[in-house]
């Protein structure tokens, strides 16, 4: 049996920061569970920047990508996870076979990473669990219209930080909010102006 896999969708996939001397080999890109995701987290940490997150009611199944963790323990795990996302243990999602432990938010993601450590022979998994705070941030209910209104009026670095982190992010990573940036003109100019196309 494998050991521990750390799930990744985002940043962490070409960032791992301070989680790096605690993994083995290199990320299997689009090897994970699918999960519901979208870009509908405004992220403080990169100024305002809408950053991808699980969320059930307006994320799309999305291939995620795996990760190895160097740690024999579930709970080491999580610590790392957390550490690297300067968030709570209790924002990480995780499940342990051996135990029966799970925690999450959306008990359907908890399921989808059981039955896919089950199926790729894993001891268990970690992944972030920071919630959507779209709705929180701008008074509305998330939608694309509303979400390409967001980023056009970002300016400065925090444009910047939005056009990297969405362009960057994984081709799995495919949102509705995602293909509606890639078909819009503005947009594209944009990531040419940042070198990103």
């Amino acid at each position: 049996m494998n050991g521990y896999a750390i799930l990744g969708w985002g940043s962490l996939i070409w960032d791992l920061d301070d989680l790096a001397p605690q993994v083995r080999g290199g990320w299997a890109i689009g090897a994970g569970p699918a999960l519901a995701l979208e870009f509908t987290r405004v992220s403080p940490k990169r100024n305002g920047a809408l950053v991808v997150c699980l969320d059930a009611v307006h994320g799309v199944g999305c291939a995620t990508s795996a990760i190895a963790s160097v740690r024999d323990g579930i709970g080491a795990a999580v610590t790392d996870l957390a550490r690297r996302e300067r968030a709570p243990e209790a924002r990480i999602g995780a499940v342990c076979l051996a135990s029966g432990h799970t925690s999450g938010t959306i008990p359907e993601v908890v399921e989808e990473v059981r039955r896919w450590c089950l199926a790729g022979g894993w001891a268990g998994a970690v992944w972030t669990g920071l919630a959507s705070n779209f709705e929180d941030h701008l008074g509305e209910a998330f939608s694309v219209p509303r979400a390409i209104g967001y980023l056009r009026a970002l300016s400065g670095d925090s444009l910047d930080q939005a056009v990297r982190y969405i362009e960057q992010a994984p081709a799995a990573t495919d949102t509705p909010l995602r293909r509606a940036l890639a078909a819009d003109g503005w947009w594209r100019g944009e990531a040419r102006r940042l070198g990103l196309r």
